[in-house]
This record gives structure tokens, sequence and C-alpha cells, in this order.
């Protein structure tokens, strides 16, 4: 290395650039240059990707996922009912076995099952007591029919899930309202209550 009159030896090649790097450092304020640079303030890629994806779902489902839910005046959401997804055509089965058809006012049988009314009393029509009685489970009789025969229905369950001669007890309703209830408001049934009363 060559050696300078004063008994320093000279910087090197890289010694010179490093030297002329840190002064072009200090004239620019100090080191801070040559730091990586702060990444601006904001939403990134990824993120706005994500956020894009979020809005499309909300818009292309959000009506149908608004629509489940009915908005009382408080502005707090209640779960609607499901829709009612069953039905038939249904004529008349007096006695014995049947598809789709109607006994009496609170006995039907729908897809070769059989189903009490779980949630009333009818008079009886096989077998009444009287002829009032005969007449008003007629009527009840007919009045099932029309009801059942009158669109979709629902099925639920009660305490039970069959009675002592095998049939399925169901409460049935339409829009969420009883079937049965609706024959009691028209003097046709009565809301059951565990045991059978007289209709004479």
């Amino acid at each position: 290395m060559a050696r300078i009159g004063t008994g320093r030896r000279a910087p090197s090649r890289k010694e010179k650039v490093a030297l002329a790097w840190l002064a072009e450092a200090r004239r620019a304020g100090g080191a801070t240059r040559f730091q990586r640079p702060r990444q601006k303030e904001g939403i990134g890629g990824p993120a706005l990707v994500y956020a894009l994806c979020l809005g499309l779902l909300i818009g292309w489902y959000g009506p149908e996922w608004a629509g489940r839910f009915e908005w009382t005046r408080a502005g707090a959401p209640v779960q609607s009912l499901p829709a009612d997804a069953l039905s038939a055509r249904f004529g008349f089965c007096h006695r014995g076995g049947g598809t789709n058809c109607v006994v009496d006012g609170d006995t039907f049988w729908f897809r070769g099952e059989k189903y009490r009314i779980a949630d009333i009393d009818t008079p009886e029509t096989h077998g009444p007591r009287c002829a009032a009685e005969g007449e008003l489970g007629a009527q009840a009789t007919r009045r099932l029919q029309d009801l059942m025969n009158d669109g979709p229905f629902s099925l639920e369950s009660g305490d039970r899930d069959t009675d002592r001669y095998g049939r399925n007890l169901r409460i049935v309703t339409r829009e969420g309202e009883s079937i049965g209830g609706m024959l009691v408001a028209e003097g046709l049934a009565r809301s059951w209550d565990g045991g059978r009363h007289p209709w004479c």
C-alpha cells in the first residue's frame, strides 16, 4: 500500500467508497436516508382483497339472509318460521287405511301413515252417542278436509309421538297457526286437555 508523507497510509478504493457514502449520509441528515422506508398507512393488498370479497358476499347473499328474520319495532331480529313443505289432495276414508284422506275431525291419513291431531278433540262420527254429536262430527270432518286441502302445511311433534292406537300424534300448522285451533275457534272441536268429554 502506498503511504502518504505524514506516515499515514492512503485509503484503499473500498475505503474511499465507504467514506463517500458516509459523507453523503451526513449531508442528507444522518442514516435515516438509508433506513427501510415505512409502508404507507391504509389498507394493504391482501386486506383490500378480503374486504372486496366480503362486500360481494354481503351484496349477493345479504337479502336472502335478511329475509330469514322479521324485524320488531325495537330493531331486534326474530327468527321467521320455516315454510310449510307438506301438501296433498285429501279425500275421505271413513274406515280402514288410506293414502291421503280424512277419517274424522281429528284423524287423517297422510302418505300411508295415520295421524291424530294432538291439540284437539272432535265429536265422534263412528258410533256417536247422540245425533247431535254425529252431525257436529260430520261438520268437523268436512271442515278438516277443506283445511288440509287449503295449501301446504307442517306437522309438529308434541309431548308424545304416538297414542295407544299407534297413530302419530302431531300438531298440524299452516304459517305457524294451528289448524286444530281453527276448528276450536269455529266450534267444531275442543282443545285437548288429556281426556275426552261428552258432546251430548
